[in-house]
């Protein structure tokens, strides 16, 4: 689909700046500009692209960013999430699209589990000597969907790494409960996500630490 345009958050916070594909889970970036970001996006798209692939999408090519909403930012966003809900979100939620959006979010923890496979143990560490190991970042990842899974009223405790069933369960359940077709409001209660932000929260988490892992790996 030669010119096919990309509807674009930007998220702005103080100090940075999240550049968000509305339609795409997972595919979101930041940079300390509004151009930064959307560069950023757009040099990650070969690596999207591998992911959404096991899911049986394909990037458009020939794409164009156009910029569909903006929100102002909180310390969130500055900490390094696309935190806030845009009015995006609550479009309607039908059952094609959510098919489509739970295979691309099956295809991410595919693949971070492939990556993990593939990485070492040990990461390599910034100037100071930061950053997680293999292992302590896949629990956050864990923990992470966990408390995800709250805010639209599945409630698991974390998994331990490791437990496969225990895993499986949760997302089973977050997978269940996506899945059904909604107005684009709420789920889980009144302070809940709404479906769309959930899976582009969800999957953008995934594949942010997967590619952690895999630029870390020595």
């Amino acid at each position: 689909m030669a010119g096919s345009r990309v509807k674009v958050l930007v998220e702005s916070g103080k100090t940075k700046v999240f550049a968000v594909a509305l339609d795409w889970p997972g595919w979101a970036r930041s940079g300390k500009t509004d151009e930064a970001a959307l560069e950023t996006l757009e040099a990650y798209t070969p690596r999207y692209a591998e992911v959404v692939g096991r899911a049986g999408e394909e990037v458009p090519e020939g794409l164009a960013f156009t910029v569909f909403e903006r929100l102002r930012g909180s310390g969130a966003t500055d900490f390094g999430i696309p935190h806030e809900v845009a009015a995006a979100d609550s479009r309607r939620w039908t059952g094609r699209e959510a098919e489509r959006q739970i295979s691309i979010m099956k295809a991410a923890w595919a693949y971070v589990d492939e990556v993990a496979d593939a990485a070492t143990p040990t990461l390599a560490k910034g100037p100071r000597g930061g950053g997680r190991d293999r292992d302590p970042v896949l629990r956050h990842v864990l923990g992470a969907e966990a408390a995800y899974g709250r805010s639209i009223g599945v409630r698991h405790k974390e998994p331990e790494l490791g437990d496969e069933a225990a895993i499986t369960a949760m997302r089973a359940d977050i997978v269940e409960v996506l899945s059904q077709p909604s107005s684009g409001g709420p789920i889980g209660g009144a302070k809940g996500w709404p479906a769309r932000y959930a899976v582009r929260r969800i999957v953008w988490h995934v594949l942010d630490h997967a590619w952690e892992i895999q630029d870390k790996t020595g």
